[in-house]
């Protein structure tokens, strides 16, 4: 089993998430800048999350997202099979026809029982542990950040709307109307 970028980047941005909800709801762009992960690959990966449970957004100004349960109630498997990455080392798919017409492969059992483990394994890790993990690390959890507003210093110049004909045909039609 390979785990791929899209269940490591999950895991992480969920870790980054739990940290700091507790100053309310996280915004994709501020993980996204910490953890440089793209923000469009963001948004895939917790739109899948939140059709999974695992968070909820809040819409509008402050909002963001923030966990859909208590982060001990969140396991990494739960994460992982969330983004759709599959937990399957074998070369079947775990159907059972790694020979197509001719059945299992020789060593079937054996990745089949790797893909038991790695479940029970993950399974046992909650997003609790992993977050407690890193606070032991001393990881340094900022202040919810000043909220930055659009406003320029320059004045917006509008601009002048001539109300004019614009071609030679156009100004031909002016004068055949009066």
């Amino acid at each position: 089993m390979r785990l791929t970028t899209k269940g490591r980047f999950a895991v992480t941005a969920m870790i980054d998430l739990a940290l700091r909800q507790n100053n309310g709801p996280v915004t994709l762009a501020a993980i996204s800048q910490r953890q440089r992960i793209s923000l469009s690959y963001l948004e895939q990966l917790f739109g899948k999350l939140r059709r999974h449970e695992l968070v909820e957004s809040t819409r509008g100004p402050g909002g963001g997202y923030t966990l859909a349960r208590k982060a001990a109630d969140i396991t990494v498997a739960d994460i992982i099979v969330s983004v759709d990455e599959p937990i399957d080392s074998t070369q079947c798919g775990g159907k059972e026809n790694c020979l197509g017409d001719a059945g299992r492969c020789m060593t079937h059992d054996l990745w089949a029982a790797l893909n038991t483990r790695m479940v029970e394994f993950l399974d046992s890790v909650t997003l609790q542990k992993l977050v407690d993990e890193q606070l032991a690390k001393g990881v340094q959890i900022e202040d919810r950040p000043a909220v930055r507003r659009a406003i320029s210093t320059t004045p917006v110049i509008k601009p002048i709307r001539v109300n004019a004909p614009n071609s030679v045909f156009a100004l031909g039609n002016v004068f055949a109307k009066s």
